[in-house]
C-alpha cells in the first residue's frame, strides 16, 4: 500500500535501480510475436506490402549532409570525434542522445534492476502523491478529489521487452454507496509530447513546470471532472511510456491494459472486481483505441473487467494523416511524431540527415506540445530525411505496416466519434474504423458530431460519457451497426443489446490475481 505524505522519497524495490541516464540498449527493432490463443477474424496483412523501392538520397540531401555533419563529434561513443570526426555517429550513441532529459525524480527517470523479474501488471512501487496532487487536479480540471496515488508498474514494450509505466489513480471523496465495487474510469489525456516532465504523473506530482509549459494536457471539461461526480475512481496513465514514445500504439495500449492490473493488484478489496472504461481524444485516443484493440492478446484475463473504450479524433491511419499533411501546417507535428516513434524504433534515426540528426539531440527533444506544433511548420519530410521520397520507400512501408492495428478486433465494447469536418483526421477514416469492428462482431457506437478537431471534443463529449456511464453501471453495450441485408437489398439496423458471445461482458468482473513475481530470465535493465 502507499505510504508517506509527498513525493519526494519515493519507496523502492530491494534491487538496486538503473541509472537515470538510460536503458542499456534501443529497444529491439523486431515486433513481439503474437500471443497464444484466439486469432483476430480479420486475419489478412494490416497493410497490403506495397513495394516502393528506396531511390536513394536526392542531389539536395546529398548536399545537405556533405555540407552539415554528423553530430557524431558531440556525442561519446565509437562514433565521437575521436575515431572519426564528422562522420557517421553511432548508433548507441545517438539513440541515447534523443531521449528526454532526466526529471530528477528517480520514480520516473528509473527501472529497477530486477524488472525482469515482474509480471506485467505488477506493482514496483508507489506513492501517495495528494500533496500537490489533489490541488493540481482542481488548478488543471476542477474537480475536487479526496486522494491521489502513483503507480510505477511492470510493462512491456513495442519489441516485447520488460519496461515500466507510472500512472496516477485519483480517489473521490465519500464511500461508494452503488451496486457492486467502485467503477474506475481510465481517462487517456492527449498528452503529445517529448519530455516526462510533460507527463500527467509528473505535473500532479510535482505542480506546473514553467521550464516546459506542461500542464498534463487534459481538456475542460474533463472526463476526470465527469467521472468524479459521479463518484467513481480515476486513473491517468502516463501513456507514452518512459521513452516518451508519443503516437507508438503497442506501448500505449500495453500501459493502458497494465494500468488496470496494477490499479487491481495494488488495491484488490476495493477494485478487484470493478469495472473499468477507457476514454481518450485525439492523441489520448491512440491508447483507447490500442488497449481495445490489444487486449484479447495482451491482457484477455481482464475481459470480464473491460466494460468499454470511447474514443474520439482518433488518428487511425497513420499513412493517410503522414502523405497527406506532408510540407503541410501539420509538418511540425509529424516531425515530433517521428522522433518519439524513434526512441522505440531506432532504425529510423538511420534514415535522418544530419540536419535531422542535430536537431533531434537538439532541445527540441523535450518540447511539450505547447510548443512542439508550431516546429516544422511546412517543411517537408523530404528536408529532414536521406530518401528522395521518404514516404513511398520500403522503409516507409515496413514502418507503417508495423505501427498499424488494423484488422484486429477490439476485446471490448467501443465507442467511436468524430467531428464532421475534422481536417486533422477525416471522419471517413473512423467511419472505416467503425466498419471494421462492426464487421468483426464488436459491439459498436459512432456518433459522427458538427465541428472540426477541436469543436469536435466539446459536441462529442455529452454522448461519449454517457455511453461511458452506461457500461460503468453494467448496462450491456448497444451494437449500433448494421448487419446483413434484408431480401429486399437494404441493410436492417441491429438494435440489440446483447453483445457477440466471443466478446465477455462486464457484469460480473473476476476476483483480482494476486500480484506475483515471473520466473523470468536474468534480471536486465529497460526503460
Amino acid at each position: 500500500m502507499p505510504s508517506g505524505s509527498g513525493p519526494a522519497a519515493p519507496s523502492t524495490t530491494d534491487q538496486p535501480a538503473a541509472p537515470a541516464s538510460g536503458p542499456a540498449a534501443p529497444p529491439a527493432s523486431t515486433s513481439p510475436a503474437p500471443s497464444a490463443g484466439e486469432p483476430d477474424a480479420a486475419s489478412s496483412e494490416p497493410n497490403p506490402a506495397v513495394t516502393h523501392k528506396d531511390p536513394g538520397p536526392s542531389a539536395f540531401q546529398k548536399w545537405l549532409d556533405d555540407t552539415i555533419p554528423a553530430p557524431s563529434s558531440v556525442l561519446p561513443g565509437i562514433g565521437s570525434a575521436a575515431s572519426d570526426p564528422g562522420g557517421a555517429s553511432d548508433p548507441q550513441a545517438l539513440w541515447n542522445a534523443i531521449q528526454s532529459s532526466p526529471t530528477g525524480d528517480p520514480f520516473f527517470d528509473q527501472a529497477p534492476a530486477n524488472l525482469a523479474q515482474y509480471a506485467p501488471g505488477d506493482v514496483i512501487e508507489s506513492r501517495d502523491v495528494s500533496w500537490p496532487g489533489v490541488p493540481m487536479v482542481f488548478l488543471t480540471v476542477l474537480t475536487p478529489v479526496q486522494r491521489a496515488i502513483q503507480l510505477k508498474f511492470r510493462t512491456t514494450n513495442s519489441s516485447g521487452a520488460p519496461s515500466f509505466g507510472t500512472a496516477t489513480l485519483l480517489l473521490p471523496f465519500g464511500r461508494w454507496t452503488g451496486p457492486g465495487s467502485r467503477p474506475v474510469l481510465l481517462n487517456a489525456p492527449p498528452i503529445n509530447a517529448l519530455n516526462r516532465r510533460c507527463t500527467p504523473g509528473y505535473v500532479l506530482s510535482h505542480g506546473f513546470d514553467l521550464t516546459t509549459g506542461g500542464t498534463g494536457n487534459d481538456f475542460v471539461p474533463s472526463p476526470t471532472m465527469w467521472a468524479a461526480s459521479r463518484n467513481y475512481a480515476v486513473v491517468i496513465p502516463d501513456h507514452e511510456g518512459p521513452l516518451m514514445a508519443y503516437a507508438e500504439p503497442t506501448v500505449a495500449g500495453h500501459i493502458m491494459l497494465d494500468t488496470v492490473r496494477a490499479v487491481r493488484r495494488l488495491m484488490p478489496d476495493e477494485f478487484g472486481e470493478s469495472r473499468f472504461a477507457m476514454t481518450g481524444y485525439s492523441g489520448g485516443a491512440i491508447a483507447s483505441y490500442a488497449a481495445a484493440m490489444l487486449s484479447r492478446e495482451y491482457a484477455p484475463e481482464l475481459a470480464p473487467n473491460l466494460a468499454g473504450a470511447a474514443m474520439g479524433g482518433l488518428p487511425v491511419d497513420y499513412e493517410s494523416f503522414a502523405k497527406t499533411f506532408d510540407g503541410t501546417y501539420a509538418s511540425g507535428l509529424m516531425m515530433t511524431v517521428t522522433l518519439a516513434l524513434a526512441r522505440e524504433h531506432p532504425e529510423i534515426l538511420s534514415r535522418m540527415n544530419h540536419l535531422a540528426q542535430w536537431a533531434a539531440i537538439s532541445p527540441l527533444k523535450d518540447v511539450c506540445s505547447s510548443t512542439m506544433a508550431d516546429i516544422g511548420v511546412f517543411v517537408p519530410f523530404a528536408a529532414v530525411a536521406n530518401m528522395a521520397d521518404p514516404l513511398h520507400t520500403e522503409f516507409a512501408d515496413m514502418m507503417l505496416r508495423r505501427l498499424s492495428l488494423k484488422g484486429k478486433k477490439a476485446g471490448m465494447p467501443i465507442y467511436v466519434y468524430n467531428g464532421v469536418h475534422d481536417p486533422w483526421m477525416p471522419v471517413a477514416k473512423a467511419e472505416a474504423f467503425y466498419a471494421e469492428q462492426c464487421a468483426l462482431g464488436v459491439p459498436a457506437t459512432k456518433s459522427i458530431v458538427g465541428g472540426e478537431h477541436i469543436l469536435g471534443y466539446f459536441d462529442g463529449f455529452l454522448g461519449s460519457t454517457q455511453w461511458l456511464g452506461e457500461r460503468l453501471s453494467g448496462v450491456p453495450a448497444p451494437n449500433a451497426c448494421e448487419v446483413a441485408p434484408r431480401a429486399d437489398g437494404a441493410a436492417q439496423q441491429n438494435t440489440s443489446n446483447s453483445a457477440p458471445s466471443d466478446v465477455p461482458r462486464a457484469e460480473k468482473p473476476s476476483a483480482a490475481p494476486v500480484q506475483r513475481k515471473s520466473s523470468g530470465a536474468d534480471p536486465r535493465r529497460h526503460r
